[in-house]
């Protein structure tokens, strides 16, 4: 087969996928840019998504190509459409009002002013004690460029289904769980700015049938940026909870997210300390990252210190396996922590 009828092949494959909103397919609709083939039959492109364009389109797009006969591997690039020219620019509006949501619970968003915090296994953790508590529980992995989530529940590779135009959440130790990587392949690299980042976190609220639930707990991206004002902007989120390891840096970085839960109106209900210490196998303690840090932050803020989890290597080990430790090892010194910090937060 030539590179040209290997190239009509797979055009013909893309123009089998359809935008639903706009009734036409990805080619017709100038949502597939720079296609490359090189010799060994390997495909790239970019994939432009628009900020009402339903996320799945990326992986029809990639399925579509992949099930091309003489195609190697695909990547696709995400990209944001080209923006209007500079005398076209819409005037601002106000932020969307809040809406209220009587059937996800109470929100509780989980937020770091870093990475590497161990932030969503605090999330994972959270949820599975509060699901052992017999509380109906949901996740929304808002970390839209490293959704994690699906990993650390042990759900990689299956899908959502879509029952009635409504998306289904999987289900993981008796939690209910919606993330974009369970629905874009973990290689597709997400270029994606705040309008689109906006879209998802209203359609993951909106057009997911969660049920009804008694917490639906959120995990934010680090930082301070367009997820943590979308979910705040759309829904109304009760208590925000900071993670944070002890050193100063991480401590410093968790204030300014302190601070954004405040200025948004956010109750803070206080700080879990992760990684405070490692106990040494003759049962004394050393503090790999400081000691201290998480009490003093909650000191400065007049908010509670949640709790303080010890390092322990079966907490990377199980997430990685998909296990929160709250269930496979609750005696442990990490299990009981996170466990007791489902308490407090209930309380």
């Amino acid at each position: 087969m030539t590179d040209t009828e290997l190239q009509a092949r797979i055009g013909a494959a893309l123009s089998g996928v359809v935008n639903p909103r706009l009734g036409k397919d990805v080619i017709a609709a100038g949502m597939v840019d720079g296609l490359t083939l090189d010799d060994s039959g390997n495909v790239r492109f970019g994939f432009i998504l628009g900020r009402d364009d339903p996320a799945a389109l990326v992986r029809e797009a990639r399925k579509a190509v992949e099930a091309v006969p003489g195609v190697a591997s695909v990547r696709v690039e995400v990209k944001p459409p080209a923006g209007p020219p500079p005398e076209r620019v819409a005037k601002p509006v106000p932020p969307p009002t809040p809406r209220a949501m009587p059937h996800l619970g109470r929100v509780i968003a989980v937020s770091s002013g870093k990475g590497g915090v161990g932030k969503s296994t605090v999330t994972v953790n959270l949820a599975a004690a509060l699901a052992a508590r017999g509380k109906r529980v949901g996740v929304l992995d808002a970390d839209i460029y490293g959704p994690n989530m699906p990993r650390m529940f042990g759900v990689v590779g299956r899908e959502p289904p879509v029952v009635d135009r409504r998306i289904q959440p999987l289900d993981a130790h008796g939690v209910k769980l919606m993330s974009l990587g369970s629905l874009v392949e973990r290689d597709v690299a997400t270029i994606w700015r705040g309008p689109i980042i906006t879209k998802i976190i209203q359609q993951f609220l909106g057009d997911v049938d969660w049920g009804q639930l008694d917490y639906l707990v959120v995990d934010l991206p680090p930082g301070t940026g367009d997820a943590q004002l979308s979910l705040v902007q759309n829904v109304q989120v009760a208590a925000g909870i900071i993670v944070t390891t002890p050193q100063e840096v991480a401590v410093g970085d968790a204030l300014r997210g302190a601070k954004m839960f405040e200025k948004v109106g956010v109750p803070l209900i206080g700080i879990v300390e992760n990684m405070s210490w490692f106990t040494m196998p003759d049962g004394s303690r050393t503090y790999i990252f400081g000691q201290g840090g998480g009490r003093r932050l909650a000191d400065e803020l007049g908010v509670p210190l949640l709790a303080e989890v010890p390092l322990d290597q079966r907490v990377q080990e199980l997430a990685e396996a998909g296990v929160p430790i709250v269930l496979a090892a609750p005696d442990s010194p990490a299990g009981k922590a996170l466990a007791s910090l489902a308490g407090r937060v209930e309380q």
